[in-house]
């Protein structure tokens, strides 16, 4: 459902040429086409005046500066989203950044799950789709109206359990591990949640399969979290 997002270009700021690659790499494979680095913060600053990218993925330590001030002449000419990207898992470094107006902070390292997570989520509240929906084996979901439609029933969902399927949704038929969800739902640190997310995965899932106890839709991948399965 976010394919329309695959269309965005992302600027990768960067001075680790084997992180930018990776990064590079991981958007690729995810299905974005459009990608431009820079490994400076004065090649950060020419590039984004130059290719006008959809976002930014900025490291905030660079051999010539730092984030921060890039973001600052950034802002003097688009209001492009900024990702914040940093081995620093300091607060005053992510107060400063959010300050700043940045969207989301990533501390390295991290899973690559978590990273398209976080940059589709940016990308999704910025550039909205209008009313997203899916069509799985037994209903269809609404995302616009937060519902399911099963055999000529309307079935309102909560905000837990529309966040639950966008994020799986966000990744058909791909495997979105326990932990990423915990983070969807819950936010950082979501550590302790697992007995919280099985609750709304029976929940959806009564909302969504005709036999919740033999799910077609809503898989349970053992040892390692879940995906959605969508018809095409």
């Amino acid at each position: 459902m976010d394919s329309y997002l695959h269309n965005k270009k992302l600027l990768l700021v960067d001075d680790e040429p084997e992180l930018l690659k990776m990064i590079a790499s991981i958007l690729y494979n995810d299905g974005f086409e459009n990608i431009v680095t820079a490994s400076t913060a004065a090649d950060a600053i020419s590039t984004a005046k130059n290719e006008s990218p959809d976002l930014v993925v900025l490291d905030v330590m660079l051999p010539d500066g730092d984030g921060f001030s890039v973001m600052r002449e950034i802002r003097e000419f688009t209001n492009v989203p900024v990702i914040f990207l940093t081995a620093k898992d300091e607060a005053e470094d992510k107060l400063a950044g959010l300050w700043l107006g940045a969207d989301d902070y990533i501390v390295k390292p991290f899973l690559p799950q978590e990273f398209l997570l976080r940059v589709h989520a940016v990308l999704r509240r910025c550039y909205k789709e209008d009313s997203p929906m899916i069509q799985l084996e037994d209903c269809t979901i609404d995302f616009s109206r937060a519902e399911v439609n099963k055999a000529g029933e309307v079935i309102p969902l909560t905000a837990k359990e529309h966040i639950l399927l966008e994020t799986l949704a966000r990744n058909e038929g791909r495997i979105v591990t326990v932990d990423a969800l915990c983070e969807a739902l819950w936010g950082e640190n979501p550590f302790g949640y697992e007995n919280s997310l099985n609750a709304h995965v029976r929940r959806v899932r009564e909302k969504i399969e005709t036999n919740p106890s033999k799910p077609v839709s809503l898989i349970t991948i053992k040892g390692l979290g879940y995906k959605l399965n969508m018809r095409k």
